[in-house]
């Protein structure tokens, strides 16, 4: 089994990206129940009970973030939203706030969609799909003005460059 690198980007969107291409194909980091136990690890999550319902909460908020990034509607997210909310308390530590769930096996797939919101709330604009058309990736574009067009510039940047490259002496020829 390969888990794609976790990479340097908000929950919401890591979660978006845990299916990915290579290769030409489709991978998708949940197809194993491993990959569902490295992603909430990496994010710090509950989940080890039943992983198979996490399994599937995770799929459905990322079918919804997916769909509401690609102008698809919010009815998919609002649903996965309605699933839990936050309680505001105070206990020894200082104030904070508790993730409340329907279920717990929802709390994972809550939690990257209520990060998907306050993505919306605070840089919407910055929200990109990845300019390879071969690649389905989505970043937050923190470049200083906002030109960032590629998921990654060791991978699908340096392809588009090296492309142009070749079109270019190609053309020379």
């Amino acid at each position: 089994m390969r888990i794609r690198p976790l990479r340097d980007e908000p929950m919401a969107l890591d979660l978006v990206d845990t299916v990915w291409v290579e290769h030409g194909a489709l991978l998708d980091q949940f197809d194993d129940l491993e990959g569902v136990r490295s992603w909430l690890g990496d994010h710090g999550l509950p989940g080890e009970g039943d992983l198979e319902r996490v399994r599937d909460r995770l799929v459905r908020a990322r079918d919804a973030l997916r769909g509401s990034l690609e102008g698809r509607g919010h009815n998919a997210l609002n649903a996965v939203l309605a699933e839990g909310s936050t309680r505001p308390r105070v206990d020894a530590d200082g104030p904070r706030e508790t993730v409340v769930v329907s279920d717990p096996a929802w709390e994972a797939a809550w939690t990257a969609a209520a990060d998907f919101v306050r993505l919306l709330r605070e840089r919407p604009e910055r929200l990109r799909k990845c300019a390879n058309p071969a690649c389905v990736l989505w970043f937050l574009d923190v470049s200083k003005n906002g030109s960032r067009r590629w998921c990654s510039m060791e991978v699908c940047g340096n392809r588009a460059k090296a492309g142009r490259f070749n079109q270019r002496h190609k053309n020379a020829v």
